[in-house]
């Protein structure tokens, strides 16, 4: 039986990125975790607005620049009192933004990142092809720089080691961009 089966897979950070950077308190680089506050900060009818970051050792903070400068009417209502109440989710949000981490030119640590796979969909079209083949792609929105191999296994139920051999062999087969990541599995897995 030949068979093309597809398999569509989110991959999701599951808490906020850490920030990795010198700390003035402990004299060293050091991890910075966020607190899920906000820090406000008026001048006249400009706004500030900063997610709080802490650092692990010895809880020297750090603010994470969200608006620098802005009119009070161009920040939305909803937002300004999400961020006056600290709302937890809305600080999740941000501390998964990878662009406001560009923004404020702050490192992020990208070996240490949380994520989970969430299986989007999983389809099999009997036509399609003359061989068993098995397309995995993975949607990458949060832009995580995890290791190809790594996904293989944890995807397959395979080692690392296992793996990066079906890579050498060219049994798998992958083809990456910052947002998708496609993997081919011929039919010598299967």
């Amino acid at each position: 039986m030949s068979y093309l089966k597809t398999i569509e897979y989110r991959m999701i950070p599951t808490q906020s990125y850490t920030i990795l950077r010198n700390c003035s308190g402990c004299g060293q680089k050091s991890s910075f975790k966020n607190t899920g506050k906000f820090r406000i900060n008026a001048n006249g009818n400009k706004l500030d607005v900063w997610l709080v970051y802490q650092c692990e050792k010895c809880r020297h903070t750090f603010n994470l620049t969200i608006y620098e400068r802005r009119k009070n009417t161009s920040i939305p209502t909803d937002a300004y009192r999400r961020f006056l109440g600290n709302d937890e989710q809305l600080a999740e949000e941000y501390g998964r933004n990878l662009q406001l981490f560009q923004k404020n030119k702050a490192e992020v640590d990208t070996k240490n990142v949380n994520y989970k796979l969430v299986k989007l969909q999983e389809t099999i079209d009997e036509t399609a092809c003359d061989n068993q083949t098995t397309l995995i792609t993975i949607h990458n929105p949060y832009s995580l720089k995890i290791r190809s191999e790594k996904l293989i296994a944890q995807i397959l139920g395979l080692s690392s080691s296992q793996a990066k051999k079906l890579i050498a062999k060219e049994t798998i087969t992958i083809k990456s961009t910052i947002q998708f990541i496609r993997i081919f599995v011929s039919d010598q897995f299967v």
